[in-house]
């Protein structure tokens, strides 16, 4: 399964950016964020491993491995979980000198277990609409921060 979404953002490029990467921010606009623990390599960098945890009704824990880092052209990652994996693509484009587009691409390659295959063939929209609506608390974030 892949799928592409995209929003717009009120700020230049370098001020989207800025408060996109700092991980400070993630609890700001991904619900339930609780901690990223860097595990090896250096931060944002090819190879880099962290361990993402996520607590709403119950804990997530995802392991991130930066495949290449040269925002704001682009960042590929890759999301292994237990039931899950998958891969995103962010990228940040100028629009105009106060208006930045912000694009993430993701791909599912993996999925473990009959419940979450069943989700992913039924219901491929709600995968989407879970990473837009966290592009979109972005966006209201990060107009409303002042760097």
């Amino acid at each position: 399964m892949k799928y592409t979404s995209t929003i717009d953002i009120n700020l230049p490029i370098d001020k989207t950016v800025a408060l996109w990467e700092n991980e400070n921010n993630f609890k700001e606009w991904q619900d339930g964020f609780k901690s990223i623990e860097l595990i090896s390599g250096i931060r944002n960098s090819k190879g880099a491993k962290s361990k993402i945890i996520y607590q709403d009704k119950r804990r997530i824990e995802l392991l991130e491995t930066i495949i290449s880092c040269q925002l704001p052209k682009e960042k590929i990652a890759l999301y292994e979980h237990r039931h899950m994996t998958n891969t995103q693509t962010t990228r940040f484009k100028v629009i105009n000198p106060n208006k930045t587009q912000y694009i993430s691409e993701v791909e599912y390659t993996k999925f473990n277990g009959i419940l979450i295959k069943l989700m992913a063939k039924l219901f491929p929209g709600k995968f989407k609409e879970q990473s837009q609506k966290w592009m979109n608390q972005f966006k209201e974030f990060a107009e409303l921060t002042d760097i």
